[in-house]
């Protein structure tokens, strides 16, 4: 009798055990997809933003991935892994992802550039989790707005920045005050995109 008492009691473990362990794996699926799907949303809300005249704040998520599916070519080997947005049968602009390591976590944005393959028309940022108050300030509308219209120079470094304060040339934006470190590690990101596909864009040409 002590043996199936004792052996009872493991069972019933076993199964209310089973019985939870089922519902949070559902659970973590079923979020994780949801996860996954509002990831993509933001990076095709992102790719949307950089390029000219295809975002819109007022339209719903099902009409901005419409015009992400119909209106945004997929990146390929011409256009060095960029995004691309045409008009009359040429390229506008482009829409490059950029991604790495930021001060304490993953840092991911597009920048766009203009069909001459040097001006900057935008940059988003839709995945970050710098410090609230200081290197999350790369979000903010006057952060992003000092790239609208710089040059990518032809150097190693295609975009400088910059102390506040200090003077700005055609390719330099100035750097978030107080996050030094979020402002290094996003410079570096961003110039090592740039002159891995300025490279890549500059083999392509020289293989027609």
């Amino acid at each position: 009798m002590i043996r199936e008492k004792r052996w009872f009691g493991v069972f019933y473990m076993f199964v209310v055990t089973a019985f939870f362990s089922t519902i949070v794996i559902g659970f973590s699926r079923f979020t994780r997809t949801r996860v996954e799907a509002n990831k993509a949303m933001a990076f095709e809300h992102a790719v949307l933003a950089v390029l000219p005249s295809l975002f819109d704040a007022g339209a719903d998520s099902i009409e901005l991935h419409r015009r992400f599916a119909e209106q945004v070519g997929a990146p390929d080997a011409s256009s060095a892994g960029a995004y691309t947005f045409e008009e009359n049968g040429r390229v506008a602009a482009y829409a490059l992802p950029i991604s790495g390591q930021g001060f304490w976590a993953p840092i991911k944005s597009v920048i766009g550039i203009d069909a001459d393959r040097k001006t900057i028309t935008a940059i988003v940022f839709y995945e970050q989790n710098e410090t609230p108050g200081l290197g999350a300030q790369i979000t903010t509308t006057e952060f992003r707005k000092q790239f609208e219209g710089k040059l990518v120079s032809s150097g190693a470094m295609p975009l400088n920045f910059k102390r506040a304060g200090e003077p700005l040339g055609e390719s330099d934006v100035h750097a978030v005050t107080g996050a030094t470190q979020t402002s290094i590690r996003l410079e570096k990101l961003i110039n090592a995109a740039l002159v891995k596909w300025r490279t890549e864009l500059g083999e392509r040409a020289g293989e027609k």
